[in-house]
């Protein structure tokens, strides 16, 4: 019966929701922009048509390009979880999403045969990071160098994966990074890595929503993919576009507010990082 009923939900929003509109959907720069759509398109086609929605996909070149764009207001749907930096909480977005899978984490990572062996190891060198603007893969990280007293010289690779493959080169010696980005990246590449450190939880990266998107709009947006598990092609669709990049199950999102993520505000209120972009 729930299920007949989401469907029936889902069926009713498809019909009355702004069919003939087109809303973006940007994308928090972590990969290449060739995964980045591979992965986002077949979802975003499959939402849209359910919600009777066009969702256009729009991906910046790096996180910083994002954030700015973000601070803007040019997305009316984002998935990113720099939006509760405080300069771009004035941009206004909402949480309506956030991914079933576990937490993520923010590590220090080292390859497998590095002569580095502790965050102490790391003083004077160069350190790589995604960007000013990655959370778990740059604040986060080095707030705990900071606190630790810690100096390093920072070197940045535009987004996750851009870092990750520097350290598989050997460029940088150790990486601030997204720890699930990172195992992905590690299982494609087949990178033997050393965890030196790694942060408290935080939940993985939310879909939010622009203030000037219709309400009904952004609700029918947010019941298809919170959904997307409950119908087969769905259910499909996620898979599909989850082993485009190894990302292990649970697939998708379910329904979530910003109340959820509280930890981020928290942590940006009282992080000794001051150049986060």
């Amino acid at each position: 019966m729930k299920r007949f009923l989401t469907f029936l939900a889902l069926s009713l929003l498809s019909a009355t929701a702004h069919a003939a509109d087109s809303y973006s959907f940007g994308v928090l720069s972590q990969r290449s922009a060739v995964l980045t759509a591979q992965y986002w398109n077949p979802i975003l086609d499959y939402v849209g048509r359910k919600a009777g929605v066009n969702l256009l996909l729009k991906v910046a070149r790096t996180a910083p390009e994002s954030n700015e764009a973000t601070l803007r207001g040019e997305f009316d749907f984002v998935y990113s979880n720099t939006i509760f930096q405080p300069r771009l909480a004035a941009a206004g977005y909402q949480v309506i999403l956030r991914p079933r899978d576990e937490a993520i984490t923010g590590q220090i990572v080292t390859l497998a045969d590095s002569p580095i062996h502790s965050l102490k190891d790391l003083d004077g060198r160069e350190v790589g990071f995604p960007s000013l603007a990655a959370f778990v893969g740059y604040a986060v990280p080095m707030d705990q160098l900071l606190r630790l007293g810690v100096g390093v010289n920072a070197v940045f690779g535009g987004n996750q994966e851009g870092i990750m493959g520097q350290l598989k080169a050997g460029k940088v010696i150790a990486a601030g990074v997204n720890n699930q980005v990172m195992r992905a990246f590690a299982n494609r590449e087949n990178v033997k890595y050393r965890v030196l450190w790694e942060s408290a939880a935080f939940h993985n990266i939310p879909i939010a929503v622009h203030p000037r998107v219709p309400k009904d709009v952004a609700h029918a947006v947010r019941l298809v993919i919170d959904g997307m598990e409950l119908d087969a092609e769905g259910r499909k669709v996620l898979a599909a576009s989850a082993q485009i990049i190894a990302q292990k199950p649970p697939y998708g999102f379910l329904s979530s507010s910003p109340a959820d993520y509280r930890s981020y505000t928290e942590f940006y209120r009282n992080t000794l990082v001051k150049d986060i972009k």
